[in-house]
This record gives structure tokens, C-alpha cells and sequence, in this order.
């Protein structure tokens, strides 16, 4: 994970929001799906869980609303800054760091119920190894029979196309207008930089924000894999079909004390 990546979301963290039609709405309805599938794994409120690349709070002010014990921790402080303005604005108490995914020694708890990956925040690491350290640190924070929850872009069938363009989204914010677009530019069959563009209309005109950030396109066998490798069980793929959330969701378990190892 590059510098590159820490700027992108330093830059976007005032205007993260805006790429959402309704942010607020947003994290009502995200917290619902994620809150759900934790139930239905035998995790209800008030469990702990670490949001490890939570940026300005979307999942984690959510899931703080629904009564879980949040931490989130984040590779932008300027995006952690605003997570905690967000959580103090809501009067939710939740615990925010700056850390890096690939080492999660700095936060002071271990032993969390859950922890969430989510909005295809593993894709911005660069290599296996990279991937694995993630893993590995992950793991780490889970106490016995914890689980795992990441979502990615669906890249198994986005790489094949080698989809160019999402969007562009219209959106009306107090009677002006708004559009979200991206624009991705693959370097190789692998790799391609991210471009969003946010667009508003302005009293004087238009403004026109532009971030960039780069991503590896991560097949779902091959987070399995390195997930399995650390000593994950259970571990299985939900659509958006089934769970109403808008990524691919993987789930995974750490080995129960009462479940001998394999």
C-alpha cells in the first residue's frame, strides 16, 4: 500500500461523502445488511467489532448506531479526523487510530468478536505478500471463533471486461446538480488507477474534484486462499443478490477452542 493511497483518501476524506446520493441514508441501510449477516453467524449487539480500514466511518458509525462496540482504524488520518467528528457529532463512542492494515500492533485490543474489511479496501495492496501480512494481522485480532467479513468489487468478471467507465451517477443536492463517475485505466491485465471525478454545480459555475489511487484486481479464489492460509475456517462467498449489499461479501471464521485444528 503506497503513499499514493494514503494521499488519494487524505485528499477525498471532506468529499467522500458526496459520492453517495444520500450518505447518511447510506449508512443506515449498509449497517442493516452488515448487522443482519452478523446475526445470522450468531453476532449480535453489543459485540466488539474492528473496522480496520473504516475511513470517514460509513460502516462503523452504522453498526456503532445499531449498539455493536466499535473500533476503526484507518491508513488516512485525515479521514480518521473526520470519523471522529462524525462519531462525536452522532454522540457515538467508538475508539478510532491511524494504522496501516498490514500492521495492526499499534491498536491497544485484541480479541474482537469481528473484524470488517469492507468497500474493496484489500484491493490497494500491491502483492500476495502484502495481502498475506493483511491477513496475518486480521487474524491476529480475532479472538477463537471470531469472524471475517472483507468485500470487493466483483473483479472476477470486472478484470475480464476490462470495464473502463462506472457510471456516470446524477444527483440533486438543494436544487443543483451533481455527478459521480470513474474512470479506471489498466496498466496491465492486473493493475489499473482508479480515477473518481466528482462534478457540482456551483451559484458562479461548475467545480470539478479528481482523485486517484491505484488498485490490483483481486479474484475471490485468491483472497480464499491467502484468508485459508492463516488459519480461517468456514470461509464462503455472499452476492449482492443475497445479501443486498453492493460488493461480493466473504465470510470466514478463526477455529473455535471446541474445534480441533485440521
Amino acid at each position: 500500500m503506497t503513499e499514493e493511497v494514503r494521499d488519494c483518501y487524505d485528499q477525498l476524506a471532506a468529499n467522500y461523502h458526496l459520492i453517495f446520493a444520500d450518505w447518511n441514508t447510506s449508512i443506515a441501510r449498509q449497517a442493516g445488511v452488515i448487522g443482519a449477516m452478523l446475526e445470522r453467524e450468531g453476532i449480535g449487539s453489543p459485540a466488539r467489532i474492528l473496522d480496520c480500514a473504516c475511513g470517514i466511518g460509513t460502516q462503523a458509525l452504522g453498526l456503532a448506531e445499531r449498539d455493536y462496540k466499535l473500533t476503526g482504524c484507518d491508513i488516512s488520518a485525515v479521514a480518521i479526523e473526520r470519523a471522529r467528528r462524525e462519531a462525536s457529532q452522532r454522540m457515538l463512542s467508538i475508539q478510532f487510530f491511524v494504522a496501516d492494515v498490514r500492521d495492526l500492533n499499534f491498536l491497544p485490543a485484541n480479541d474482537f468478536d469481528t473484524v470488517v474489511c469492507l468497500d474493496n479496501s484489500l484491493p490497494h495492496l500491491e502483492s500476495d505478500e502484502q495481502l498475506h501480512q493483511a491477513a496475518i494481522e486480521i487474524r491476529k485480532k480475532l479472538r477463537p471463533g471470531g469472524l471475517f467479513l472483507a468485500s470487493i468489487r466483483d473483479y472476477d468478471r470486472l478484470a475480464q471486461d476490462r470495464v473502463t467507465v462506472q457510471g456516470p451517477s446524477f444527483f440533486v443536492d438543494s436544487g443543483r446538480r451533481r455527478i459521480v463517475h470513474q474512470v479506471w485505466d489498466w496498466i496491465d491485465e492486473r493493475r489499473y488507477t482508479f480515477h473518481l471525478y466528482i462534478t457540482r454545480e456551483k451559484a458562479a459555475g461548475w467545480e470539478c474534484h479528481h482523485y486517484a489511487s491505484g488498485y490490483r484486481a483481486l479474484f475471490r479464489s485468491e483472497l480464499t486462499r491467502t484468508i485459508q492460509s492463516v488459519g480461517f475456517v468456514d470461509t464462503r462467498w455472499m452476492m449482492p443478490a443475497e445479501t443486498g449489499f453492493y460488493q461480493p461479501i466473504m465470510i470466514a471464521k478463526t477455529e473455535s477452542p471446541t474445534r480441533p485444528a485440521i
